[in-house]
């Protein structure tokens, strides 16, 4: 048992390593590891040449499957709405957080922030109607394999997979090409992932280095109130969501059933890895086969209440290290649409938020080169209990599709069936 927990948590482990022995690095020697900051720079690079193909086989690929469900009518609405509503619920608790906690703009965030516009220098603006067509299109196709032209890509690729759902049997190959580079990149971002402890740890090296040790102080801040929000709504929300679909039989046989799904959840890090033990817990509770044989397996890869409230958290560290208003409305309200998306197109496995995290950092324009590694931080070290809020809250929204499906009494009609 011991072993394979080891092995689940080896990446992070490692990651962790990389980071602390790169920070002691930068601690020690100061500027002079600037000599290294290629190893770092050659790391990222190679994510970079992985971004296009990765969004586009994941997003389109994934629609293309959407047949699978399609004929389940009023359930997967159901499905949908209870899935949409613990998403928002929990983004808005972590902005509710960070309002009253917000991150300070300190000289640290200022200074990252000045290097990462000096080597990335912000292009000039263009009028309203105009740089809306250039973020949401291109006029070529090549342009679309172009990082700063994420969004355009993206729908790029929702459009071909709905295409391709359309097209029904006579895209059957092509279906099947989509789901095989699907797979074909995730082992190559896996093989990336291995130069992570090395990357990473260089890269912080140059940043503690350059910027000095009080930028360990810039992660510290933000994975604290992570973590305390993350335990609220894992003890708080979770059981109203219990007490709502089953009242106080619910919240008792709720939590009675969800310990061992909790310990797959952080031993594996990983939502697809959590489903036996869901399906498990979800058959003692009592419900349906036709409900938790779709909310499960569904909810694995496309329901994240934890990755909603790290996307959250990720953004207002970037918020203000780049000195951008993270409380105006209209910024909310985008916050929480991106929100969802990225909720959506992250994968149900170890390390899949790097699609949510470029897609979040494209769409509110930040320095690609400095924000993704300051949001891949910031999410490997969220990972556990991003995981156990992802996993355990499809368990309890199968029990609110169930109220909504079945009724208020469904489960005293189990009760009794089973007496």
């Amino acid at each position: 048992m011991n072993s394979q927990l080891l092995r689940n948590y080896a990446s992070i482990l490692l990651l962790l390593a990389g980071i602390s022995i790169g920070s002691l690095c930068g601690y020690l020697f100061g500027a002079k590891v600037d000599q290294i900051k290629f190893i770092g720079d050659i790391f990222i690079n190679l994510l970079f040449t992985a971004i296009i193909p990765l969004v586009f086989f994941t997003i389109a690929s994934s629609i293309a499957q959407l047949q699978k469900t399609e004929r389940l009518g009023k359930l997967f609405l159901v499905v949908s709405a209870v899935f949409l509503m613990t998403v928002v619920l929990s983004a808005a608790l972590m902005i509710v957080v960070m309002w009253l906690f917000p991150i300070a703009e300190d000289n640290a965030l200022r200074e990252m922030a000045r290097q990462a516009l000096s080597d990335s220098p912000t292009p000039a603006h263009s009028n309203g109607g105009s740089s809306l067509t250039n973020i949401l299109t291109t006029n070529d196709f090549f342009e679309l394999m172009a990082r700063k032209n994420m969004l355009a890509l993206i729908i790029f690729s929702l459009l071909t997979g709905f295409a391709t759902l359309r097209a029904g049997e006579k895209a059957r190959a092509f279906a099947d090409f989509l789901h095989a580079g699907n797979e074909v990149m995730k082992q190559f971002l896996e093989l990336i992932m291995r130069l992570a402890p090395l990357g990473l740890g260089a890269y912080f090296a140059y940043q503690v280095g350059v910027f000095g040790p009080q930028l360990l102080g810039v992660y510290m801040h933000p994975l604290a109130l992570y973590y305390a929000a993350c335990v609220f709504y894992f003890l708080v929300f979770f059981s109203v969501y219990a007490a709502l679909a089953g009242g106080t039989l619910g919240l008792q046989i709720f939590w009675k059933n969800n310990l061992t799904p909790s310990l797959t959840a952080i031993g594996t890090c990983s939502s697809i890895a959590t489903i036996p033990a869901n399906l498990i817990a979800a058959e003692k509770i009592g419900i349906p086969a036709y409900v938790r044989n779709i909310v499960i397996p569904l909810g694995a890869p496309l329901h994240k209440d934890g990755s909603s409230m790290s996307s959250i958290i990720k953004l207002a560290l970037l918020f203000a290290m780049f000195g951008k208003d993270f409380s105006a409305p209209h910024i909310l309200l985008a916050i929480i649409g991106i929100t969802i998306i990225v909720s959506i197109v992250e994968g149900g496995i170890p390390n899949g938020g790097y699609i949510g995290e470029v897609f979040a950092i494209t769409a509110f324009g930040f320095p690609m080169e400095q924000a993704l590694p300051v949001a891949m931080i910031i999410g490997t070290l969220v990972d556990p209990i991003a995981t156990l809020l992802n996993a355990n809250g499809d368990l309890v929204s199968s029990m609110l599709v169930t109220r909504i499906m079945q009724g208020k009494n469904w489960l005293r009609q189990f009760q009794i069936r089973v007496c």
